[in-house]
């Protein structure tokens, strides 16, 4: 009995001091980054190189584009997140895609364009904007887009290209799940602009819990992503945008000016104690308090046993009794 008795407690303290260990040493959390590439459909040789990448990061069809529906179906299988991207007016005077949200189109004709665009891009889940400065800084413009979308379940990722945009008032007032984008990949097409922007990304990850960035196939874009992504640091979770809407990240998210982290850095792990959040440090805290004391009062009671082994046995006979 007092061989059994010593065994079991020994099993106990090693699997407590296992637990201290991974309490001390683990990441209390990931900070979650999403990646969506935009413009698919055009290139087709940077397209592929894109589904190459982790299928964590998300892709954007244009809906009239020549191989959207293709580069659509690709994704799919692969388990990849799709958006359609919508072609809207912007302020500019720019070439437009066919089909071209404006302002000035009534419900019926965004309904029915809207509805082509599903067709053309199956498998979407979400909708961001293309170009779009004109159309989302127009409340009532994008009260009817998101009625349109109110009908087919897709959420939608604001790109913010202006401002002044209206598109999360229009989707929280009619109850349509939204996004909004933190970071541009690639503004500047330089491998060395891709980097910095990425980790601009993380670093707001980091902040806020989350951060959104947007890209496009530029080939300067495609070689940095090949080089970063495997790279990305061990608290970083990358997720499709989709993974961000539960819980709704309804609070605004703080900018942080550009910071270079150079490159034989990002894959150290930060310690958490640099960027964890003062309530969940405390309820770490409070773990291993908590922890330490259990173990402080088997060590003592271990102690105790060796000292009086007669004593314990006759207290498990009772027990048992």
């Amino acid at each position: 009995m007092h061989l059994l008795g010593t065994l079991q407690r020994n099993i106990t303290l090693t699997l407590s001091l296992m637990l201290l260990s991974f309490l001390f040493s683990a990441p209390a959390f990931s900070a979650k980054l999403a990646i969506v590439i935009d413009d698919f459909g055009y290139r087709k040789k940077e397209d592929n190189q894109i589904l190459q990448l982790p299928t964590a990061v998300s892709i954007a069809i244009l809906p009239n584009s020549p191989h959207g529906k293709e580069m659509a179906t690709k994704a799919h299988a692969q388990g990849r997140e799709i958006l359609i991207h919508m072609p809207m007016a912007p302020i500019s005077k720019q070439p437009l895609e066919k089909d071209t949200l404006k302002p000035s189109m009534d419900q019926a004709e965004i309904n029915r364009i809207i509805q082509n665009a599903i067709n053309r891009v199956p498998y979407a889940v979400g909708m961001n904007n293309h170009m779009g400065s004109a159309m989302t800084s127009d409340r009532q413009a994008m009260d009817r887009v998101i009625k349109a979308l109110n009908h087919s379940d897709l959420y939608f990722l604001d790109s913010v290209t202006i401002g002044n945009t209206q598109a999360a008032t229009a989707a929280k007032a009619a109850g349509v799940p939204s996004l909004r984008r933190h970071v541009f990949l690639d503004n500047v097409q330089t491998e060395a602009e891709t980097r910095q922007q990425l980790n601009r990304a993380i670093n707001l990850a980091r902040k806020n819990g989350f951060a959104i960035a947007i890209g496009h196939p530029h080939p300067s874009t495609v070689r940095a992503l090949q080089q970063q992504l495997p790279l990305l640091p061990a608290d970083i979770q990358l997720v499709a945008p989709s993974g961000l809407l539960t819980p709704s990240p309804d609070s605004p998210v703080v900018q942080e000016p550009p910071a270079v982290i150079p490159p034989t850095e990002q894959s150290k792990e930060p310690k958490p104690a640099t960027w964890l959040k003062p309530a969940q440090q405390a309820i770490i805290s409070m773990k291993k308090s908590t922890l330490m004391k259990v173990l402080t009062k088997k060590l003592m009671t271990f102690e105790q046993d060796k000292q009086f082994p007669s004593q314990h046995l006759e207290s498990n006979k009772d027990k048992v009794e």
